[in-house]
């Protein structure tokens, strides 16, 4: 990671090195994405067809969706608060210069990434307030598991899983021996895609550096970019609590364990492609049951966006201390964090999540539309690297709701890693 870092830099300043990088390097961290997003869907399917069918008990999967929901809900709150207070307290947006505001809009306010961002939303906004629902709901489910619905793909392993619960056991096991065999072999896979991680994310890393073309705008945002990281480190020390009064386990040893899933996280800024290395970690390292892991990890991964709903409070209170001071009342704080807290839930249907979340709490508040552009040009130039942050504490909280549902149910017991080669010796 560090050596993409420098590697970016020098490249930044050499003529033609941007275009290596991205001709070169980039393809590299794609492919890794690709292998990681490939397998995603199918670890969804057989982990939670496996773990639904290894409770044995219907009366447990209530159980452990429950606390797993409210769990969610709850540490979302808290790092909506966190956000808005850290904003409120330090007011990164009321010393930016209107020359600063100009420059930023000239250069961001047409920029097909903030245009593309609105269009989202405004589809989002016009699809009905239930449509998050609908969406959960596949009527294809071939077209669910190909384009990667995580919502609809863990929709129907929870429906396979419970009927395969109705049915007598002798019926159920041949599926039951199949998924539990794809999950073995998909969690394999993940260690082998891991052994090419650290040259990926050497491209990655060089891929993110180079796009960053304007080092002024950046410092002049450096105020907001630091209370969103201040927030988002506060997160993490709140999750590290949490790990240590209710699982009695030394929160430097739950970092070194989930480590690897957070530089990958912070690598590629997707919760989705990160799934698979988050899962083996929390299983195999942390020692969460599979039954537990396989519900909680999936769920989370799209409908818990701590990082993304902290993310969200900053920026919506910052865009209004700069462009619009008068909408900063109680009220609208009040409304920031009800919204904040509903997408978060219902983020799975909304493409981009983080900055098309973002343009509907600001609707919600009524911001002046003619100044959403505006408002997202704002923190577009600092929105990648805020993203890579935001997606290591939404991985995070995942693997810390684990951890905590686990050792409510009893599942949480020690770890038992698998390396990549255990049985190579066998077939070489």
């Amino acid at each position: 990671m560090v050596l993409g870092v420098i590697f970016g830099f020098i490249m930044n300043s050499v003529d033609g090195g941007k275009g290596f990088v991205t001709d070169w390097i980039a393809p590299f961290g794609t492919i890794f994405i690709n292998l990681l997003k490939l397998i995603a869907v199918p670890l969804i399917l057989a982990s939670l067809i496996k773990g639904i069918s290894d409770l044995k008990d219907i009366s447990k999967i209530k159980s452990m969706g429950l606390r797993t929901i409210l769990i969610y809900v709850g540490t979302t709150l808290v790092a909506i608060v966190i956000g808005l207070s850290i904003v409120n307290t330090l007011k990164p947006g009321t010393g930016m210069s209107q020359d600063t505001i100009e420059k930023i809009k000239l250069k961001y306010e047409n920029d097909a990434g903030v245009t593309d961002k609105l269009t989202k939303a405004s589809a989002q906004h016009d699809a009905g307030p239930l449509q998050a629902l609908v969406d959960i709901f596949p009527s294809n489910i071939f077209t669910a598991l190909g384009e990667a619905q995580m919502l609809q793909v863990i929709f129907f392993a929870l429906f396979v899983g419970i009927c395969l619960l109705l049915i007598p056991e002798k019926d159920a096991k041949p599926l039951v021996k199949f998924f539990n065999s794809l999950n073995e072999v998909v969690m394999k896979m993940v260690d082998l895609i891991m052994l090419f991680a650290p040259y990926a994310v050497f491209a990655l890393m060089a891929n993110v550096i180079i796009a960053f073309d304007d080092t002024e705008i950046l410092l002049k945002l450096l105020n907001y970019a630091l209370c969103v990281v201040a927030g988002l480190a506060l997160m993490i020390v709140f999750y590290l609590i949490l790990i240590k009064s209710f699982t009695g386990k030394s929160p430097l040893w739950f970092l070194n364990k989930i480590s690897p899933a957070q530089l990958l996280a912070f690598s590629t800024s997707s919760s989705a492609a990160t799934l698979p290395v988050t899962m083996e970690r929390v299983e195999e390292h942390i020692g969460v049951d599979k039954e537990v892991s396989g519900f909680v990890l999936p769920v989370g991964a799209t409908v818990n966006m701590d990082g993304t709903s902290l993310y969200q409070g900053i920026a919506a209170v910052f865009i209004m201390q700069v462009i619009w001071p008068e909408g900063l009342t109680f009220t609208n704080q009040l409304v920031i964090i009800a919204t904040a807290l509903l997408a978060s839930i219902g983020s799975a249907a909304v493409p981009s999540a983080g900055m098309v979340m973002l343009v509907i709490v600001l609707e919600s508040i009524g911001f002046p539309a003619e100044l959403l552009p505006i408002g997202l040009a704002l923190i577009f130039a600092v929105d990648r690297p805020l993203d890579m942050c935001r997606t290591v504490v939404n991985v995070t909280g995942d693997a810390t709701v684990s951890m905590l549902v686990a050792k409510s149910l009893d599942k949480l017991h020690e770890p038992k890693p698998k390396n990549w080669d255990d049985n190579y010796d066998k077939v070489k």
